[in-house]
């Protein structure tokens, strides 16, 4: 079927080699676990019927499908509430978990409050690690944009963590 080598890969090991890394583009557009595990099936719902081969580079073409069908997703009116972002950790600390919890919540309410144009690089950046090629190809934007994007919104996120850590609202 379709893989990043030259090797044909089935459909049930391409799902288990790429459906987290789905999962984590889904999840970087719509901020909601359900909702990007049903953007997950749809993909692997979409890529078998498409019956596609020979992609050169199999993330960069899962993560745009993802990307796309996530979009699709938070264009429909939706009654859906937030996820929670899962913090599971061995640590017994309870204190440790929910400053973390805290901390984790911050800076992903300052990624949300990004423009579109801004938050979509940064979260396959960051957090996909797709590079700035891959970026611009999933966005349909040149590499150079891709880029900026990215750098602006890091300004952005370092200025206002910065005035979070001052004690400024």
């Amino acid at each position: 079927m379709l893989g990043s080598t030259d090797q044909v890969t089935s459909p049930e090991s391409l799902v288990r080699e790429h459906a987290r890394f789905v999962f984590k583009v889904a999840y970087g557009v719509l901020r909601n676990g359900h909702d990007a595990e049903d953007v997950v099936q749809e993909v692997f719902l979409r890529v078998h019927r498409s019956g596609a081969k020979d992609v050169a580079d199999a993330r960069a073409w899962l993560a745009r499908i993802a990307f796309r069908v996530a979009i699709d997703r938070l264009r429909k009116p939706q009654t859906a509430e937030l996820g929670d972002l899962d913090l599971a950790s061995s640590e017994p600390d309870a204190e440790h978990l929910a400053l973390r919890r805290e901390q984790v919540e911050k800076v992903q309410k300052l990624i949300a409050a990004l423009p579109d144009e801004l938050r979509y690089p940064l979260v396959l950046s960051a957090m996909e690690e797709l590079n700035s090629r891959q970026i611009a190809e999933v966005l349909g934007i040149s590499e150079s944009a891709a880029r900026g994007r990215i750098f602006r919104a890091r300004q952005i996120l370092k200025e206002k963590l910065s005035a979070l850590m001052d004690g400024k609202p």
